[in-house]
């Protein structure tokens, strides 16, 4: 007899990542005070009561038990589209909208309407770990673009520009980056445009931690003013981040209607419609929770300044990237790899945090630290536990 095999795409990647990290703090028995859980990224706070309110109406609706439209709520696709055009200064339209269950779908809806098994997609190193599987278990290869960490962990243009010319058919990047926290500014995202343009390749810009840029930052980038944007240029959201949200699984992609058309496709035979109510709730609550999401840019400005504060007082680690929701820390250990730093951490100090090498090839020197989980007071407490 011969035994059948899963998918060997599949097969060979590892397991989830955060599983794996959670199950080490299961084994800290609280000696030095409550666990400090820096991992997964999702908001520190709660929802706001209006933000529940819309939802239990919307999903107490009769019409939301039925499949909706694949591109997404009419409602929402146009109130996404009037507040992305008033914040870019551009011109969008609902047809240049198309929802997803989350960001990471928008991924993989992206990636499977530009790219096929055998193309190749350039992703920054370090890169965010779900877009890498992503591309793995759909037989795409990847190639490398490196960001200095003498640089902040910004993308290096002309490596970008050797795996286009080499070429990847798509460069995806995340900013603020997931995992190291970098901001990338307006002129080096031009700076990538314009290559994949001269090369004809898609740019995936994965904008998720947009609204948690600085409060006098301005506009993230000026290429949705760029003629032609819809033939190069690919947005991703989440509006789990902002909204406080994750597990209601909202994200949007932005692109020309072309592209959103063939998006449709891909969405119809993945899931055929996000969920309904959450998108009836946040077409609601985009203009409603405006001042709110503001205060909350400004807690998290709060904590990332505690974190700043954290390791000024420890000469032995240092702070590669900090930004939105992440920082890339770089830590004093050279003689063990990421993964049994992060593993003592959360096993013998209650810190819970990624190893560097969940995120790309030469990483192990680093840890990525959520640090828009825990409140101030919480990050304070980090001086003592990695002393």
């Amino acid at each position: 007899m011969i035994a059948a095999k899963p998918n060997s795409l599949v097969a060979r990647l590892s397991a989830p990542p955060i599983p794996s990290v959670v199950a080490w703090s299961r084994e800290y028995k609280g000696e030095k005070g409550p666990l400090i859980d820096l991992s997964q990224a999702v908001p520190g706070y709660p929802a706001h009561p209006e933000m529940l309110r819309l939802l239990a109406e919307a999903a107490g609706q009769q019409a939301m038990t039925g499949y909706g439209p694949i591109e997404g709520e009419p409602l929402l696709r146009k109130t996404y589209a009037a507040h992305l055009a008033e914040l870019y200064g551009a011109d969008l339209s609902a047809g240049n909208i198309h929802v997803t269950a989350g960001c990471n779908q928008a991924f993989m809806c992206a990636a499977i309407a530009l790219a096929c098994a055998g193309d190749t997609v350039a992703l920054t190193n370090p890169f965010y770990f779900n877009y890498d599987t992503t591309l793995s278990m759909l037989g795409i290869e990847r190639r490398s673009v490196d960001c200095d960490p003498a640089n902040g962990f910004l993308p290096d243009p002309r490596s970008a520009e050797a795996a286009l010319a080499a070429g990847a058919k798509v460069l995806a990047v995340v900013t603020p980056n997931n995992p190291t926290g970098a901001v990338y500014p307006p002129s080096l995202l031009h700076e990538l445009f314009v290559l994949c343009r001269k090369y004809g390749a898609w740019l995936i810009l994965d904008e998720t931690y947009r609204d948690f840029l600085g409060e006098d930052y301005g506009r993230p980038h000026s290429l949705l003013s760029e003629p032609g944007w819809e033939d190069t240029l690919v947005l991703l959201y989440s509006f789990s981040k902002s909204f406080c949200i994750p597990g209601h699984r909202l994200g949007a992609i932005t692109a020309g209607p072309k592209l959103v058309a063939e998006i449709a496709k891909v969405m119809d035979n993945m899931q055929i419609c996000a969920p309904r109510s959450p998108q009836v709730a946040v077409a609601s609550a985009i203009p409603a929770l405006a001042d709110w999401r503001a205060g909350n840019r400004l807690e998290i400005a709060r904590r990332a300044q505690a974190l700043r504060q954290v390791f000024s007082g420890l000469p032995d680690w240092e702070i590669g990237a900090i930004g939105a929701y992440f920082a890339f820390v770089r830590h004093p250990y050279a003689d063990r790899s990421s993964s049994e730093v992060a593993e003592k951490l959360a096993k013998e100090s209650g810190i819970v945090c990624l190893p560097g090498a969940y995120f790309g090839e030469g990483q192990e020197r680093y840890l990525r630290l959520a640090f828009a989980n825990a409140d101030v007071a919480s990050i304070g407490l980090l001086s003592e536990r990695l002393c």
